[in-house]
């Protein structure tokens, strides 16, 4: 069975949703011997809780990693594709390798190692958890950061998913540089735009 391996990494991903911003993976491998409490699914945890989790999981895990995929790329592949790219991304950068991966999902990104796809794993193995809290937590931080970059847009309040505020600020002051122009809202807007221009 390839759960009895030590090294079974937990993947997911952050940022599928939004309008704006790259979207990130994370691949962690939990240490046995140091379990962490608390583990869920990302999005049933506050902001402080996962930000605490997420300084666990560094400090504690065998091996974690983060990476993304650019908005050029979600334009170019899409976003499922650059999802999957993301992870792939992650899962090749953990030090030590991993030997099997659960990911969380419905299909597994092209890895050199055996890997399962877990619909909703992120509520039931602790390691796609863990990969959740930190893929999550680091696009927040970068959408903050984007935030300083572009302050038109509110980025720092809803992370660039599709709220009220997000879409009256883009018909207000038109799309930014990290905008995903092939998503349906924002392409909407944009051709709204041409044809009253």
């Amino acid at each position: 069975m390839p759960f009895e391996s030590k090294f079974v990494c937990g993947v997911d991903e952050a940022g599928r949703g939004p309008l704006a911003g790259p979207v990130y993976a994370a691949a962690v491998i939990l240490d046995p011997a140091q379990p962490i409490s608390g583990l869920r699914d990302s999005k049933k945890l506050s902001a402080r809780n996962r930000v605490r989790l997420a300084g666990e999981i560094r400090l504690h895990a065998l091996a974690w990693s983060i990476a993304y995929a650019t908005v050029e790329e979600i334009e170019h592949l899409n976003i499922l594709h650059a999802s999957m790219l993301a992870m792939q991304r992650a899962v090749l950068a953990l030090h030590p390798a991993a030997e099997f991966a659960l990911i969380d999902g419905n299909r597994c990104p092209q890895l050199p190692i055996p890997a399962r796809a877990i619909v909703k794993g992120d509520a039931s193995e602790a390691c796609i958890s863990a990969a959740s809290i930190l893929a999550k937590t680091e696009r927040d931080q970068e959408m903050r950061r984007l935030a300083d970059k572009y302050p038109l847009y509110g980025f720092e309040q809803h992370a660039g998913y599709p709220t009220a505020a997000h879409l009256a600020a883009i018909e207000a002051h038109g799309i930014s540089p990290v905008h995903r122009k092939s998503f349906g809202p924002v392409r909407n807007i944009l051709q709204k735009a041409s044809i009253t221009a």
